[in-house]
């Protein structure tokens, strides 16, 4: 198992951003985590399309995302990437085409970490197995594994109230880990939280990509987090929403927060910033 980060409240100050000339440029060659000629895909989409009434909210799209790739959606508001994820989740139902699901194992985290506020953390994280029918034995280990992953062992017994926001997010993503999904899903999770906190969540997510090896579909505004966490980059247009480029992004993980100040991310981050230009 991989060494988990320190707690929120035990990393110290965050690190000023280094010079440009003391960071080196990450080749474009890298090799990234998945082989796609050799993973097998989880979800595949063909000709998947969504409306509601008479509102074409989701064009027909093709997308296959497979075990061990993590796929981000960035575009304007109200293009569906949220319907996407509905979709991947069986939580909604195509209008047009077809989705093969090859698992039944899904998790899901939200923008809010829509955590119950009379449970303590340890019962927060529990919700799912508890529901799930899991023994107390399996839970309690799947738990205590969930909340020292996230780096929340010490705060197990806390009620919600008495956590940050990062410290929340946390919680949700233990709660969504304690069944090992093999898709996971993620709607702008990190959107509300400030900078510093959002950077130290995007390590503790990749701690978990890189620990676990699912599918992961994240949806999210910012191109910056898009490009640092994925494996491929998918721009969506205006509604109704089409899948208009796919960038892969090369970088090997691990990923470093010092990526972003290298030259190759920068490119890279301009490029998906013009498609997303060119696409709203």
């Amino acid at each position: 198992m991989r060494k988990s980060r320190p707690s929120l409240l035990e990393e110290g100050p965050p690190r000023a951003p280094p010079h440009p000339e003391e960071v080196p440029a990450v080749p474009a060659t890298t090799a990234t985590t998945v082989d796609e000629t050799k993973a097998p895909y989880l979800l595949d989409f063909r000709g998947v399309g969504r409306r509601f009434g008479g509102t074409e909210a989701l064009a027909p799209c093709d997308l296959t995302v497979r075990r061990g790739e993590m796929v981000s959606l960035i575009g304007p508001s109200g293009c569906g990437k949220s319907t996407l994820l509905r979709l991947s989740s069986r939580l909604d139902q195509p209008s047009s085409g077809e989705i093969d699901f090859r698992t039944d194992s899904v998790g899901y985290v939200f923008q809010d970490a829509t955590l119950m506020p009379w449970r303590s953390v340890r019962r927060n994280v529990a919700l799912l197995a508890e529901l799930a029918g899991t023994s107390r034995a399996a839970t309690t280990e799947a738990v205590d594994a969930a909340l020292a992953t996230v780096g929340l062992t010490d705060f197990a017994d806390h009620l919600p109230r008495q956590l940050s926001g990062g410290m929340k997010m946390r919680a949700s993503l233990a709660r969504s880990l304690v069944l090992r999904p093999e898709v996971f899903l993620f709607d702008e999770p990190f959107g509300a939280l400030d900078e510093i906190t959002r950077g130290r969540l995007n390590l503790v997510l990749m701690d978990l990509f890189l620990e676990h090896r699912f599918a992961g579909l994240f949806v999210t505004h910012s191109v910056e987090e898009a490009v640092f966490l994925s494996t491929r980059v998918l721009v969506m247009s205006a509604r109704p929403g089409r899948i208009v480029e796919e960038i892969e992004v090369p970088f090997a993980f691990p990923r470093s927060l010092d990526l972003r100040y290298t030259p190759a991310f920068a490119e890279l981050a301009g490029r998906v910033a013009k498609a997303l230009e060119a696409a709203s």
